[in-house]
């Protein structure tokens, strides 16, 4: 930002609390903050910990209104949606306390743009939408952040839980039209990829393209970097993410079943670490190694797995990993995991899923392979060439910084904001 008078007042709402889980709610509101914007969160919180990431956030300088979510409230919601045509995420965190909140915020009309985050938390970005048609309330733009029903129609016949098809089946339809509607209501749309703004433009026939912004996530480089790394005894592989996620259970699943065996009928020495929090009960059995073992724990019997569970700090993973694999079968948006890797100086293989929101150069910052005998041959093949892996890991780690940098994300933001408010 170029001059003090260019900052901007605004109300950021978010349906869970941000903290560094929440990479993108958090990552903005830090990057904003840093160029002077005078930013109000207004949030949910549910457990003792939010609370505690709310304080850490007030105590950088933001302001936050918080109000608490239930787990009444969240029965309740989901009661008044099943018979109604709106998807349950939409009605999954809503909370009237909070609406009153925002009626009070907005009273005197004193933010320049509103800025409301997810499908969960559309409906507060309608709920302004409504306040702005009888008095004062700011331009909103919603960060819809990923298609969702893009998401579902691939987990409908992709995800190995059978939960996870049947609940994504019957959601499509809902999303769908729901998705389409917030597009055609709110001026500005903001999405992390390409192939989201395309999959919601699809759902919204005739919403002129210039409504929906490109808003890549970032990558804190300065915390993800290259570091001092554990000498294992033997190659380490590594995956990582929310393991409680179905997109990223399918994967891990895919990768032990079809993919390990491939690599361990060469290299029976390599482990893997699969590291992220709340596993499945499926997924912790796939463990051969009791325990969540640090990078530095040693040597490791043939074919090794270890489920570390949530852990305080992935990049000790990451740098001591010698391949960080993303052997994903579905997603939407960009998938942070890779690009935290590349940032840690990591060889990475990927899925073509896996970059499809990236501007990346196969062979060039990382390795991309589509099915179990190519991804294992992409791995096998890395572990074999320490100088190929250090020439991905230096190019991806330049990629990372000059491309997906959160200062930039947030520029891209303001714009945003900037062109919803009608200013210049």
């Amino acid at each position: 930002m170029t001059a003090r008078a260019a900052a901007l007042r605004l109300l950021f709402v978010v349906p869970y609390a941000p903290n560094p889980v929440r990479v993108r709610a958090h990552n903005l509101i830090r990057a904003l903050a840093a160029d002077g914007h005078a930013l109000t969160v207004a949030t949910l919180w549910e457990g003792e910990g939010e609370l505690q990431d709310l304080e850490e956030l007030r105590a950088s300088g933001v302001t936050v209104v918080a109000r608490r979510l239930g787990a009444g409230r969240k029965l309740i919601n989901l009661a008044r949606a099943v018979p109604s045509p709106k998807p349950l995420q939409s009605a999954f965190c809503w909370q009237p306390a909070l609406a009153a909140a925002l009626d009070s915020l907005t009273a005197g009309s004193a933010f320049d743009a509103a800025h409301v985050e997810h499908l969960r938390g559309a409906a507060y970005g309608l709920h302004l939408l409504r306040r702005g048609r009888h008095g004062p309330a700011p331009p909103v733009v919603w960060d819809a952040v990923d298609c969702i029903s893009h998401l579902f129609s691939q987990a409908a016949t992709g995800s190995r839980g059978l939960k996870a098809r049947v609940m994504t089946r019957l959601e499509l339809p809902r999303t769908r039209r729901h998705e389409a509607e917030l597009v055609r209501a709110f001026p500005c749309t903001l999405v992390t990829s390409p192939v989201d703004r395309d999959a919601l433009l699809a759902l919204a026939e005739g919403v002129p393209a210039e409504r929906l912004v490109v808003v890549p996530n970032g990558v804190d480089a300065a915390y993800f970097q290259p570091g001092p790394a554990a000498a294992l005894p033997a190659p380490a592989m590594v995956v990582s993410g929310k393991m409680s996620y179905h997109a990223n259970a399918t994967m891990v699943h895919h990768l032990v079943r079809e993919v390990m065996p491939l690599v361990w009928a060469e290299r029976p020495e390599t482990g893997l670490w699969i590291v992220g929090k709340d596993p499945r009960r499926e997924l912790r059995r796939l463990a051969t190694v009791p325990g969540a073992r640090p990078p530095d724990a040693g040597g490791w019997p043939p074919r090794t797995v270890v489920v570390t569970g949530t852990v305080p700090d992935v990049r000790p993973y990451l740098r001591a990993a010698t391949v960080a694999v993303a052997p994903v079968a579905y997603g939407a948006g960009i998938q942070n995991k890779v690009l935290e890797a590349m940032a840690c100086g990591t060889a990475v293989v990927a899925s073509p899923h896996a970059v499809a929101a990236l501007d990346v150069t196969p062979g060039r910052e990382l390795l991309v392979a589509a099915g179990a005998p190519e991804f294992a041959r992409a791995v096998l093949d890395l572990l074999a060439d320490a100088r190929r892996r250090q020439l991905l890991a230096v190019a991806a780690r330049r990629y990372v910084v000059e491309r997906h940098s959160w200062a930039a994300a947030a520029e891209r933001a303001v714009a945003a904001y900037r062109v919803a408010a009608g200013a210049p």
